[in-house]
């Protein structure tokens, strides 16, 4: 439920966008969302269109990339996806970290 106040936030800050360059509707927007960062895009996805409605955004399309979250080994420095039940690094078996690759959450672009 919590996707329904940060969807409609996106829609106001793309709208200001549009109004501050003149232009008439949004067009897209595309957004980055990582699996790790709290938000389930598929809500957004949802919320989108009906928040949208009567906006300048009310004809955009919603772009979401998606970013899985990777782990980076303590031996190698590699980055990884993490396998089911495993921490362990693919290229030398060494221990996975975490990182914060895949808790983003951002607005890449607006185009109008």
């Amino acid at each position: 439920m919590h996707e329904y106040p940060i969807t409609k936030r996106i829609i106001e800050i793309a709208d200001e966008y549009a109004i501050k360059n003149n232009a008439k509707e949004v067009k897209r927007i595309n957004l980055v969302v990582g699996d790790y960062c709290g938000y389930v895009s598929s809500s957004i996805e949802l919320y989108f269109d009906i928040i949208a409605e009567g906006s300048l955004c009310q004809k955009a399309t919603l772009n979401i990339e998606r970013v899985k979250p990777m782990l980076k080994c303590t031996s190698c420095n590699t980055l990884f996806e993490r396998q089911a039940f495993s921490f362990t690094c693919p290229v030398c078996g060494g221990d996975g970290a975490p990182t914060d690759i895949g808790k983003e959450f951002y607005i890449k672009s607006i185009e109008v």
